[in-house]
């Protein structure tokens, strides 16, 4: 008689039930038992569900040595799914050969790494979802350097979300040209580079309770001095590793830089033009606008304090 095979998915199950509350593991300070592994691997296991990943699918796991990789490894474990791991700290090229070669459908990675991901996306066709996740997140900014723009709508008003992906890109890009930036190019997803610089990031989140979709861009006015800013901020390495990617400004390319107001006023007329709509200021946000600005003030609160 041989002894029942037990795969991976179960071994958490197994343990949750013998060791219930006692810790299995220790992340910064905090203590997180065997059920609450459990029942966050099981959560995410649903979640694969739910985006038609199943048995024999390839989930990527592109994280640190943070719960959330446990969480992700043992939930794609749980339905059958084949976890191809991945070092945080590889670039652009590596990425696409793993994902390329392993055929994987689904992405796990750190928020901060979802710039990077979008711009390689057209070379990984079979890479259908990325699930971000994690705080290990750096927001670049600096009153003189940078300015953002947000843009918050219904998901409903425009679903296509590839679509108005590449409509801001081609807002950006006439900005930046408008400016003097003539040099300025956008092909893939989340930025606009001047040769092999980058001159502006942008992303968009989807908040599924509320159906509206965040979009946020950071566009470079002045040269960004990044020494001062490590210095003063320890950051992990795989994060600081993304950043210094080569930077490029408007001043830099042009010798001058626009008024923040002159720059909003333009953003302002390249979306009205670009999206066939009409803007007008307003002294008051919106409910959906007030949730993007305060989801933002508290991440950013939470991620400087």
């Amino acid at each position: 008689m041989t002894d029942p095979i037990i795969h991976l998915g179960e071994v958490l199950e197994l343990s949750a039930r013998q060791f219930g509350s006692k810790g299995a593991l220790w992340y910064e300070g905090k203590e997180i038992s065997y059920q609450e592994l459990n029942r966050n691997a099981n959560r995410f296991a649903n979640a694969l569900l739910r985006h038609g990943i199943g048995k024999g699918d390839v989930v990527a796991i592109m994280l640190p040595n943070i719960p959330e990789f446990l969480y992700s490894f043992f939930g794609a474990q749980r339905i059958g799914a084949v976890v191809v791991t991945m070092n945080p700290m590889y670039k652009g090229g590596e990425i696409i050969h793993v994902l390329n070669d392993s055929g994987a459908r689904l992405l796990v990675t750190l928020a901060s790494f979802v710039g990077m991901i979008n711009e390689i996306r057209p070379e990984v066709p079979r890479l259908e979802h990325v699930v971000i996740t994690g705080e290990r997140d750096v927001v670049l900014a600096h009153h003189e350097s940078t300015i953002f723009v947000q843009m918050v709508y219904d998901f409903k008003e425009m679903p296509d979300l590839e679509q108005t992906h590449f409509k801001v890109g081609r807002v950006l890009l006439n900005v930046f040209n408008h400016f003097g930036v003539k040099e300025a190019w956008y092909k893939h997803w989340g930025g606009i580079r001047v040769g092999g610089k980058k001159i502006a990031a942008f992303g968009f989140a989807r908040f599924e309770e509320e159906d509206i979709v965040i979009m946020n861009a950071m566009c470079l006015l002045r040269k960004l001095d990044l020494d001062d800013f490590f210095k003063a901020i320890w950051v992990p390495r795989e994060v600081k590793d993304k950043f210094l990617e080569p930077l490029t400004s408007i001043e830099e390319e042009t010798g001058s830089f626009p008024a923040k107001t002159d720059f909003r006023d333009q953003v302002c007329r390249a979306f009205q033009e670009e999206f066939e709509l009409e803007l007008k200021e307003e002294q008051t946000l919106r409910r959906d606008e007030l949730f993007a600005y305060e989801k933002q003030r508290t991440l950013a609160f939470h991620k400087t304090r």
